[in-house]
């Protein structure tokens, strides 16, 4: 399995947008085949960090779940307001 830590760091000018991005995403996502957990998360401490959390039975589910339509739509939008920091575990 694979799991990713995507943490995204915004301002308050576009953090409405990038947080209703990053929830498309994940309703989205949790749809794609592979898919073991999907989840936004939001700081308690920190207003300008989110978090998606997710979980890929393998390499190639991830590697197709970067293609399909809703990831190459809402990621850009994510990174137009955010900066992107991800940390890939294989376990």
């Amino acid at each position: 399995m694979i799991r990713l830590n995507v943490f995204i760091q915004t301002d308050a000018a576009h953090h409405a947008a990038v947080r209703e991005a990053a929830k498309e995403l994940v309703a989205c996502s949790l749809k794609d085949n592979g898919c073991i957990s999907y989840d936004l998360f939001e700081s308690a401490t920190r207003k300008d960090v989110l978090m998606i959390c997710e979980t890929w039975k393998d390499a190639e589910s991830l590697t197709a779940h970067e293609g399909t339509a809703h990831f190459t739509r809402l990621v850009p939008a994510i990174q137009e307001g955010a900066q992107m920091k991800i940390e890939k575990f294989n376990f």
